[in-house]
């Protein structure tokens, strides 16, 4: 009698209801555990999106980088160890609460958590560095593949590797503890500084529905990497792009404050989850690639294509199959039929600048670069894919004679008056051809397997449907596939580049016209009318204005970028694609 009082009153009247519960579940365990779950969309509707309860005007303009701006983050330091303790233990990137003042406005209880992959591999507490794998960004924590490398050329999960022929973590450090920057320099980040990390600042996080000037999320960028100190290289690159037209990120530079820590100046960004999607006419649906997408078939199960492209908008109304058919049709069509459909899958035009903007800005990390770094748009109305360019901090990186037909180099590292180089010293780019590439630099990756074809691309690898394409020799790992990066579509091993579309669409004669005309037009708007250079001196007035400038280090940054677009402007300048009338 004693032992049954002890059992809630409740229990013991629905004890017969709570057994029957777990019959069921135990019947529905056994039976259904080997059943496969696919998604499945029963509606083709064109709409979707969050629902917005609170949006904070703010008093100024964040994005107006015309301005200096004023961003102060407080949070609880049991909070941040408890976020550090996750990202080292488990990989995972958490959100914790902290109040914001932007240019003046509060903003209380957003969530703020580390952002970034290749980066964050340098980030030591108490002197050590993780020794597990990175989240990645896109995938809402989601692991990378096992074994692949860094955008920033390291190895795998703790490894730090070696980063374009400069040394890791531990040299030379700069203010702060930036470590080495300028040029592919890699950033050596402190838990003790919370001030120079990357965050992601999420204004829902703990209040659903809010939004600041329309903006979800806002990124801090890093200091270092392909910018040096102050990240001018992506902030130049942001702004002639959105000069020209395209559809690009926002950007401003401003204080950054956290808790009392030193105040820095730091570059932030528009995060462009959604927001891409209201640049375009119509309706739409925006998708991301991720940083392990390979952009080939794998079957038709969407829940495959999960390390690959994540679904930005309409989700529940749309799903990822436009994209699936899209690596269907660019990994079987033969060559005929490429050129004959392409412009019945994807806005060739546009495709045709964005290739081009990628070279002319130096930018080897793009959708066939280490990172995977683009958007897809699919307009429901045309059916038709645009490719969307993002995360620049890698532009002006890589030799200033790279011409029109050539890739750029993993590891590359703009030096002033020398181009690129690597441990060997200075390195020459390949012949200009519409097959050639510069290819990765092996010290890029410790224990990497050596390129197996050199800088001219000369072997060639034949397809399941019959069609020879360049082989562009960047294998890491495995043998060689349609694409020749270790399997099909170019994407095959561990830190291997390439992608399928860009790679057949540049060896394409008949789109040779298209792109050509478009490089030419973008030199001639960007660099022979002095338009980059003019955008580096406003630049670096603005920042000049922002409390916490580093007046040295923007400096030199400043001077190492004009002299590589210089230097570019000069050496593309007599080259045929830019000579022919």
């Amino acid at each position: 009698m004693r032992g049954k009082r002890r059992i809630p009153l409740r229990i013991r009247h629905y004890w017969k209801f709570l057994a029957s519960c777990l019959t069921l579940l135990l019947v529905l365990t056994v039976t259904l555990s080997t059943v496969r779950i696919r998604p499945y969309v029963t509606s083709a509707s064109d709409t979707g999106g969050d629902v917005v309860t609170q949006n904070i005007a703010g008093t100024v303009d964040l994005f107006d980088e015309t301005v200096a701006h004023r961003i102060e983050l407080v949070f609880r330091d049991a909070d941040y160890e408890r976020m550090l303790d996750a990202f080292y233990d488990e990989g995972e990137k958490e959100y914790i609460e902290a109040d914001l003042v932007i240019d003046g406005t509060t903003v209380p209880s957003v969530g703020i958590r580390l952002k970034g992959n290749s980066t964050l591999r340098s980030l030591s507490r108490d002197g050590q560095t993780p020794q597990r794998g990175v989240g990645e960004d896109g995938a809402d924590g989601q692991d990378r593949r096992a074994g692949q490398e860094t955008a920033a050329g390291q190895d795998g999960p703790g490894a730090q590797g070696r980063t374009g022929g400069q040394d890791g973590p531990g040299g030379q450090d700069g203010p702060g503890g930036q470590g080495r920057t300028g040029g592919f320099g890699q950033t050596t980040l402190r838990a003790e500084e919370p001030e120079t990390l990357p965050w992601l600042i999420r204004f829902d996080e703990y209040v659903d529905g809010r939004r600041y000037q329309g903006h979800r999320d806002i990124a801090v960028r890093v200091a270092g990497m392909g910018g040096g100190s102050t990240v001018l290289n992506e902030a130049v690159t942001l702004d002639l792009l959105a000069a020209a037209g395209e559809v690009t990120q926002e950007y401003a530079y401003t204080s950054f404050t956290v808790n009392d820590r030193p105040t820095t100046a730091r570059l932030v960004v528009e995060h462009p989850d959604g927001n891409f999607a209201e640049d375009f006419d119509g309706s739409g649906v925006l998708y991301k690639s991720l940083a392990t997408s390979r952009f080939t078939d794998q079957g038709d199960d969407q829940t495959e294509y999960a390390d690959d492209f994540k679904q930005i908008t309409m989700k529940g109304s749309q799903d990822l199959q436009p994209v699936i058919d899209l690596i269907r049709w660019v990994e079987n069509a033969s060559d005929v039929e490429f050129d004959e459909q392409l412009a019945d899958h994807v806005d060739v035009a546009s495709f045709a600048r964005y290739a081009a903007w990628q070279n002319l800005l130096l930018n080897f990390d793009d959708m066939s670069g280490p990172g995977r770094n683009y958007y897809l748009w699919y307009d429901l109305g045309t059916k038709r894919f645009t490719v969307i360019g993002w995360d620049y901090n890698l532009a002006f990186s890589g030799s200033a004679t790279q011409g029109p037909h050539e890739q750029g180099r993993l590891g590359g590292a703009a030096v002033p008056g020398v181009g690129l180089r690597d441990d060997a010293g200075p390195a020459t780019a390949a012949p200009d051809s519409a097959t050639a590439e510069v290819t990765p630099d092996s010290a890029t990756a410790e224990g990497a397997a050596p390129d197996p074809v050199g800088a001219d691309g000369g072997r060639q690898a034949e397809s399941p449907t019959g069609r020879t394409r360049p082989d562009n020799g960047a294998v890491r790992g495995g043998d060689a596939g349609p694409g020749g990066n270790g399997g099909p579509g170019g994407n095959g091993g561990p830190g291997g580049s390439g992608h399928q579309l860009k790679e057949r669409f540049l060896a394409s004669a008949k789109f040779k016209q298209v792109y050509e005309d478009a490089y030419r037009a973008l030199y001639q708007q960007v660099f022979a009318d002095g338009t980059a250079l003019a955008a580096v001196d406003a630049i670096t007035e603005v920042l000049a204005t922002v409390d916490g400038y580093d007046a040295a280090a923007a400096g030199s940054d400043a001077e190492r970028l004009r002299t590589l677009i210089q230097q570019r402007t000069e050496s593309l300048a007599g080259n045929e694609v830019i000579t022919q009338s």
